[in-house]
């Protein structure tokens, strides 16, 4: 199988190509943040230094989100058109399980975490299971004082990841062993995510397809605040 990854949920830009579980090529970009811009030549130049013609791609892996608004559209809208212009498999992975997978001690309890501003995180509890990361808490929204003190309860050493250092006094005093990601286990990676999306089940309905951005725009919460009679709230989830 030959798999596109793609990784445009947060600051870094990640491509990766993949055939049979082996990374082919990999490139991550965290000079800056032109994910429209520097995506599409990316992905052709991988393309090129492996030799394959997009006709030949089997599957597209897209991290799925949480993460910023702008580059899960960017990542997701290049993923579903691919899969549907060259009738591909489209899976999509969720951001902070891709995070997650960069621990593989087997066992290790691993809380991947991105800063959403006004000491809120996206935040997941994930056990790693035989290489995978499998959720213990689902992928939220949150305080980080509250997700700190939910993981509490676990007596055994976590693996904070991701931009846990910017919480890094929250997550001490309610965890009596955690210990922090080095600067590259923090970095998001294609290469990662494509060996988790070989094991995904592909999406049915690529066209409905849309990112788990688990919260509403300020945009959003507040046309919903003034027409409340019209909210459906269907694809975030607050906490």
């Amino acid at each position: 199988m030959k798999v596109l990854a793609i990784e445009t949920s947060n600051r870094p830009l990640s491509v990766a190509i993949l055939e049979d579980h082996h990374i082919l090529a990999e490139t991550t970009l965290t000079a800056r943040r032109k994910h429209a811009q520097d995506l599409l030549p990316e992905i052709e130049r991988l393309m090129d230094l492996v030799g394959f013609t997009p006709d030949q791609i089997d599957r597209v892996v897209v991290a799925s989100g949480p993460g910023s608004y702008t580059g899960l559209r960017i990542g997701a809208t290049t993923a579903k058109t691919w899969a549907a212009t060259m009738n591909t498999e489209l899976v999509g992975i969720s951001s902070l399980a891709n995070l997650a997978g960069n621990v593989t001690l087997e066992g290790a309890l691993v809380a991947p975490m991105f800063d959403a501003r006004n000491q809120n995180v996206f935040a997941g509890l994930y056990r790693i299971h035989n290489g995978i990361p499998v959720p213990e808490v689902e992928d939220a929204h949150t305080a980080i004082a509250d997700f700190a003190q939910l993981a509490a309860a676990y007596n055994e050493p976590i693996y904070a990841i991701g931009d846990a250092e910017n919480f890094k006094t929250e997550l001490e005093a309610a965890w009596s062993q955690v210990v922090f990601g080095t600067p590259a286990v923090n970095l998001p990676r294609a290469g990662v995510l494509g060996l988790l999306g070989t094991q995904g089940t592909p999406i049915t309905d690529v066209d409905n397809f849309v990112p788990r951005y688990l919260r509403l725009t300020q945009a959003e919460a507040e046309w919903r605040e003034k027409h409340p009679e019209e909210e459906t709230g269907t694809y975030v989830e607050k906490i």
